[in-house]
């Protein structure tokens, strides 16, 4: 018979178009039933992802149908569920929006013959007239009644069996084929004279001289009784053994929290900033892209100071240095420290660097009480086309610093964690609008660019930025976000395509990444310039981000930590704590800053230790179990060596 995982399948229950739900038990004698995704429904897109995220959506919500054990990257996806709990395989094919067919069980009635002669209907009829008075002896009116002809046949087969029924037909017995005619008859009585008596003998009494005693009563019933007294004993013995230890059986596929003490209680827990366990499906391909990706995003804050100077005369319109804050999203993409980010963000154009200082001084004059709040957008449309934003020098260019920070990010922050960046090269706005960065430091987690991804409109794409919700600007905490979103359309700036999103993660996202399938960048996240609000609902494909590389001459390669790092995570996925907790433990000491490479470690091996004691709880029960079938096998040798010397007395 078939099997998967743990499970060996018994019968099949039921059908749908993408697979089939099945009985099965496991090592331990628990019954579940299994739906399994037929091979060519999880080979083609979008089935697995749709069947996984549905058997982990049914188990995490509450009172839902949680599955006992999984395999999502089988070559046919299953998922087992208890049978105590219900028909989980056929809530979980129904839930997927299949049409369910059960499996139909074949019954066989049984046939009931009677042989029993038929009613005569109708009364008697009485003769007219007097009664006759009839000489003579009287005469039978009928023939002595003859014995029926046959032996009785029975109702039904002998009795099936529950799990028979789903096997087929129930059999039948053939009917006892009718006594033929050479059976054996009873003898005729010989006719003749009778015997004589036989003489008398004195020794010949008509009752017995000697009595024989009454054989002791069989006792039969109370062995029986205590045979049956073990046997209860041993099996609820095994049950409540197998249900205490269940009960504490741990799940070595539980969630991870990222936060679990380790087999080491020397190691400090980590808490990463971004938790991709908790933003995708469990131990999917999409938790494990944003584990791939994430540790190379960066926070990119830009702090540009000039002064606002009169366009005809140079007079400077405030005494004071006006200075605005850009934030933004980026991603590294080469250990040296070699980022990419959203080209205004670093280094704006004239006109918009412009608007900003002029709105930036509008600011500032009510903070002065020199300005109603409400006249900001009048003061800034009186005044943008007049002034120009310039350095100390009307002829110089204003100053600015740009600074990265890696996993959480803070505004305003200049000194560590923050790390000095400079803009190398970017491009205008008509042209891709990208800049690409130079952190003050090397050793870094690295992303890789799929120039090639395939971007098309009504197509999901997962993004990946910084985004906070604190209210207040100077100070706000940030951290890494992924959201789900769907591309909607396209546009074009200039020569370059790109693609519009229904949602974005809020306004310090431009710059952050569009991931592939695989954890690979397939775009840059972009303002859609042409709506009002400027949102970042847009995507700049990767083949614009490899131009501008080339064009710098800096290359996009993974480092040797990356590699381990990826090779860490492949075990992972794969369900090999050990290699993965080998892999990840060199990853993060080589690279500090990849924090999820601490926090997978830490996972994989709280999931190591799990394992090993559930494997040890099972070694433990199936020796109690063995201890009682051995008791129990005793007790019944014991019991029939009793019976049997009864017998003999």
């Amino acid at each position: 018979m078939q099997s998967v995982g743990p499970y060996r399948f018994t019968h099949m229950l039921g059908t749908c178009p993408v697979g089939k739900a099945w009985a099965a038990i496991d090592e331990q004698g628990r019954f579940v039933t299994v739906a399994v995704l037929d091979a060519a429904a999880a080979n083609t897109p979008g089935w697995r992802e749709a069947f996984t995220g549905t058997a982990n959506a049914m188990s995490q919500r509450p009172g839902g149908e949680a599955f006992a054990y999984a395999d999502f990257y089988a070559d046919e996806p299953w998922a087992a569920y208890p049978a105590e709990s219900g028909p989980g395989a056929e809530k979980l094919f129904r839930a997927l929006g299949q049409e369910y067919h059960p499996v139909p069980t074949a019954q066989a009635g049984a046939t009931k013959q009677d042989d029993s002669p038929e009613p005569v209907s109708g009364v008697p009829r009485q003769p007219s007239g007097p009664p006759q008075s009839v000489s003579g002896p009287p005469h039978p009116v009928s023939a002595p009644p003859q014995p029926v002809s046959g032996v009785p046949q029975p109702t039904s087969g002998a009795p099936i069996a529950p799990w028979a029924l789903h096997s087929g037909a129930l059999p039948s017995v053939p009917p006892a084929p009718p006594p033929g005619d050479d059976a054996p008859q009873s003898p005729a009585p010989v006719s003749g004279a009778p015997m004589d008596p036989p003489p008398y003998d004195p020794f010949r009494a008509p009752v017995r001289r000697i009595k024989p005693s009454e054989p002791p009563p069989r006792r039969t019933g109370f062995w029986v009784g205590l045979a049956a007294l073990v046997l209860v004993v041993a099996v609820a013995s095994g049950v409540g053994i197998w249900a205490i230890a269940g009960n504490e059986q741990p799940d070595p596929y539980a969630p991870p929290t990222g936060t679990s003490t380790t087999a080491s209680s020397t190691v400090a827990p980590v808490e990463p900033a971004l938790k991709p366990w908790a933003q995708a499906s469990l131990y999917s391909p999409e938790e494990k892209a944003l584990a791939v990706a994430a540790p190379s995003l960066v926070f990119v804050e830009a702090v540009f100071t000039g002064y606002v100077r009169d366009t005809r005369t140079n007079v400077l319109v405030h005494p004071q240095p006006v200075s605005f804050i850009r934030r933004c999203s980026g991603f590294l993409l080469a250990p040296d420290g070699h980022a990419v980010t959203n080209g205004s963000c670093v280094k704006p154009a004239e006109a918009r660097a412009r608007w900003l200082a002029v709105d930036a001084l509008a600011r500032t004059l009510v903070q002065a009480k020199q300005l109603p709040a409400g006249q900001i957008s009048a003061y800034v449309a009186a005044n943008l086309g007049k002034v120009r934003f310039t350095g100390v020098e009307p002829d110089a260019e204003p100053t600015s610093a740009v600074y990265a920070q890696l996993n959480r990010a803070k505004g305003n922050a200049v000194a560590e964690p923050a790390i000095k960046a400079e803009v190398v090269r970017s491009l205008p706005e008509d042209s891709g609008n990208t800049a690409l960065i130079k952190l003050a430091r090397g050793n870094l987690p690295v992303v890789e660019l799929n120039p090639s991804a395939s971007l098309a409109e009504g197509s999901p794409v997962r993004i990946l930025a910084y985004a906070t919700s604190d209210v207040a600007f100077r100070n706000a905490a940030y951290r890494p976000q992924s959201r789900n979103v769907t591309i909607t359309g396209t546009s074009q700036r200039g020569p370059v395509s790109i693609y519009l999103v229904n949602e974005d993660l809020g306004p310090a996202s431009h710059g952050g990444i569009a991931l592939d399938s695989s954890g690979r960048v397939a775009g840059l996240i972009y303002q859609d310039q042409a709506a009002p609000d400027r949102a970042n609902r847009a995507i700049l494909p990767a083949s614009t981000i490899s131009a501008l590389l080339s064009e710098a001459g800096v290359a996009n390669t993974l480092g040797d930590t990356d590699k381990v790092y990826r090779s860490g995570l492949d075990a992972y996925f794969s369900g090999d704590s050990s290699g993965a907790v080998t892999q990840l433990d060199r990853a993060a000491a080589a690279t500090p800053d990849n924090l999820l490479a601490q926090a997978y470690r830490q996972n994989a091996t709280e999931r190591q230790r799990l394992e090993k004691a559930s494997r040890e709880q099972s070694s433990n029960l199936v020796l109690v179990l063995v201890g009682c079938a051995g008791v129990l096998l005793v007790a019944l040798v014991i019991l029939a060596v009793l019976l049997i010397r009864r017998r003999h007395r």
